[in-house]
């Protein structure tokens, strides 16, 4: 089966981008490249590769936005990645003190899970996901 290993991020300002996913998410951004700069986003709390595969989730990247300027109101042309998070309202919470934006509000995906949609300071619609089998 094919699973997504890797997802990126493009941002009009980088150091504005990782700001807002840092103090969110609490994410780490190392440089992986000089030229063109890029940096990794470490979602994890695995300090190696090896004991990365055993902690569930996906590691990325942040890049200088390598297309036009993000346009307000246009169609996603992107893959939306969705954070899964523990509490959806503490979350939702540091999103807005952070600079980002509600895109779809929270509601249920009955006996599932709690989900909403946000944009980040750079325009980019993200997803946060609070698994609840008592929502509805």
């Amino acid at each position: 089966m094919n699973r997504v290993v890797h997802f990126e991020i493009q941002a009009d300002n980088p150091v504005r981008a990782m700001k807002f996913y840092k103090s969110v998410f609490g994410w780490e951004f190392p440089v992986w490249m000089k030229e063109p700069l890029y940096y990794g986003v470490m979602t994890g709390s695995a300090s190696s590769p090896q004991a990365a595969e055993k902690e569930p989730g996906i590691n990325g990247g942040l890049l200088a936005r390598q297309g036009g300027k993000h346009v307000e109101n246009a169609a996603v042309n992107a893959y939306v990645c969705t954070v899964q998070v523990d509490s959806y309202d503490k979350t939702h919470d540091k999103i807005l003190a952070a600079g980002g934006t509600v895109a779809l509000p929270k509601h249920a995906i009955t006996g599932i899970a709690w989900q909403g949609y946000y944009k980040d300071t750079e325009g980019n619609i993200f997803g946060i996901h609070q698994p609840d089998k008592k929502a509805k």
